[in-house]
């Protein structure tokens, strides 16, 4: 018989384990290096979809090596709550209606201020273009770490289909673990009027969880409403948003991952523009632009300057900013109520964004545009409802009582009327102002927009300037663009477009623009352009119900119906005019009194 001997049959057995051992080695490492293989292939399919960013990353960099991860790679955890519908406007494109649907498509626009008809053949969940900056995919964040966010959206008689395409493009493009709910108040809404807007919404939401509906008993008008929202809310962080919004791709982490970096950093996601008309979706890169204010307290948006340029490293770097628009943001809860929230005593909206910002800034916090987030909105010409009346002047008077110390005067130099009305009591914002230990609006003016031109508090001339032929106003007409024609309207007394101020350098400005005239022809028309300070096209004599007369051309300004050219000087009274007020010339005079 084999193996008799004790001693053969251990070595045998010996050489048997010692082989199954080796054998099972060889089978586990085989495993581990297939797998292995399997996670490179998977990581390089997604880091080939952004070939341009991240095409030399070496295979130890693409393993998990700690929490976080790609911005593309958390398309991944998004979880879509409805199916996508191929519908016109994939891709952003443009939605133009038939002839035969001008009459439905102009009733509709009536009762929302856009094209709801070309709004409603579009997906709740369109596909839009990404027009992030490619830097932006190089960055990566916490899968688990990031702070969780309450989505509060306010709404007023909104239409169906941009209301309920916001909320599920929140829901489709959030990470789920970082989106705690969407609130979303009714701002007291005629449901009668605007039926979508009762059961059938409550009906619809029933569907999604983090979806909540809180009805305001009565009109309370933006800047309450959120504050209805907030309190509610039970996320780290309060994103504000407006109703008729596309939020894209990646558009949450990096707004939440600023805060991350410090709470008092008050960020917005880079604005994209939806055409009104259209619902054409913007496909330019965009974050150029930066909110500032003009001396009317009325928020603007202006091109980066240079030393903001300089600061930034990346196209993907935040763009600090003087002002925000106000409708979208994001901001710590528990700092959004240290630095005072909204002044209460201001109404329905209008003044609160530019309030907002000057006390972020001047008590301690920055105030930030993410070029990194996208998100689209639909930016109406007008309100389709009323608010209270002179509700955003009294909203800009406490502003400026609040917080602009002696630039107030500027304030009220360019809206006259609004001196000595009643702006109601402020003590508790200046206590606010004093406990936070808030800086002046100096150090503001010196430290967050240093271009910002102060104008003269005695210019040659100010306010409405008024034809003494046809008793009719000098107006923008809207046109504030450089390029534009203004022209004449009904005299209102309202400022706005028709107010201009005769400078010492003999210019005729209006909010950064100054009267042009590029030829002395007879009937050309005046055009407004930046102005540049250096005379020519824009200098122009002047004295109390005299002639507009022009420097270089030695032309007169003359009104003629809706419109105003320059002709050869005469006595005309189209010729005449008058500036409400001469502060340079009043001032002498009270000198010399």
């Amino acid at each position: 018989m084999m193996f008799r001997s004790p001693k053969k049959r251990y070595i045998v057995t010996t050489i048997f384990l010692t082989s199954s051992f080796w054998l099972a080695i060889e089978l586990v490492l085989l495993n581990y290096t297939n797998r292995l293989n399997v996670e490179y292939s998977s990581s390089v399919q997604i880091i080939q979809g952004k070939s341009k960013v991240n095409a030399d990353v070496s295979s130890d960099q693409l393993q998990p090596s700690s929490d976080e991860i790609g911005i593309n790679e958390f398309k991944g955890l998004y979880k879509t709550p409805i199916p996508h519908i191929l519908k016109q406007g994939e891709n952003g494109e443009k939605v133009y209606n038939s002839p035969g649907e001008k009459e439905i498509e102009q009733g509709r626009f009536q009762l929302f201020q856009f094209n709801e008809l070309a709004s409603s053949k579009i997906s709740l969940l369109r596909t839009i273009p990404d027009n992030r900056p490619e830097t932006c995919f190089n960055l990566k964040y916490s899968q688990t770490k990031l702070p969780t966010a309450s989505v509060i959206i306010i709404f007023h008689n909104e239409a169906w289909t941009t209301l309920l395409r916001t909320v599920h493009t929140v829901l489709a493009r959030s990470p789920p673990q970082f989106l705690l709910e969407i609130i979303l108040v009714d701002d007291h809404s005629d449901t009668e009027k605007y039926d979508h807007l009762g059961s059938k919404l409550e009906n619809y939401i029933k569907d999604f969880v983090k979806v909540h509906l809180i009805r305001a008993p009565k009109r309370e008008g933006l800047i309450r409403a959120r504050l209805i929202g907030a309190k509610a809310a039970r996320g780290q962080v309060l994103v504000f948003l407006d109703s008729h919004c596309e939020t894209n791709n990646g558009w949450l982490e990096p707004l939440l991952a600023r805060i991350a970096v410090n709470r008092t950093i008050v960020v917005t996601p880079d604005i994209e523009v939806i055409d009104l008309r259209t619902f054409g979706y913007a496909k330019d890169q965009g974050g150029n632009n930066r909110g500032v204010f003009n001396w009317e307290l009325t928020f603007k948006w202006r091109t980066i300057p240079d030393y903001e340029k300089e600061r930034r490293k990346s196209n993907a770097d935040p763009i600090r900013s003087p002002t925000m628009a106000g409708g979208l943001f994001a901001i710590d809860k528990s700092y959004f109520y240290e630095i005072g929230s909204y002044d209460t005593a201001m109404s329905y909206w209008g003044g609160e964004n530019v309030e907002i910002s000057f006390r972020i800034w001047m008590c301690g916090g920055t105030l930030e545009i993410i070029p990194c987030s996208k998100v689209g909105h639909v930016f109406r010409e007008s309100q389709p409802y009323k608010i209270g009346d002179g509700a955003i002047d009294m909203n800009n008077m406490r502003l400026a009582e609040v917080w602009m110390d002696d630039y107030k005067k500027v304030f009220y130099a360019m809206k006259p009327q609004l001196q000595g009305k009643d702006f109601g009591d402020i003590s508790e914002r200046l206590e606010l102002r004093k406990r936070l230990q808030c800086k002046s609006f100096s150090w503001y003016l010196k430290n967050v927009i240093p271009e910002l031109v102060v104008p003269d508090l005695y210019p040659l001339g100010r306010g409405e300037v008024r034809n003494l032929g046809t008793n009719q106003c000098l107006d923008t007409l809207g046109k504030n663009d450089p390029g534009g024609e203004p022209g004449m309207y009904m005299c209102h007394g309202m400022g706005n477009n028709q107010f201009f101020m005769f400078t010492k350098q003999q210019e005729f400005w209006h909010d950064d623009v100054c009267l042009d005239l590029v030829s002395g022809e007879p009937d050309t028309k005046v055009k407004i352009y930046t102005c540049h300070g250096m005379g020519g096209n824009q200098k122009w004599s002047h004295v109390k119900d005299g002639p507009i007369k022009h420097s270089l051309y030695d032309v007169c300004l003359e009104a003629q119906g809706d419109k105003i050219l320059v002709r050869k000087c005469n006595d005309a009274k189209t010729q005449k005019w008058r500036i409400s007020s001469y502060p340079d010339e009043e001032r002498k005079k009270e000198h010399i009194l």
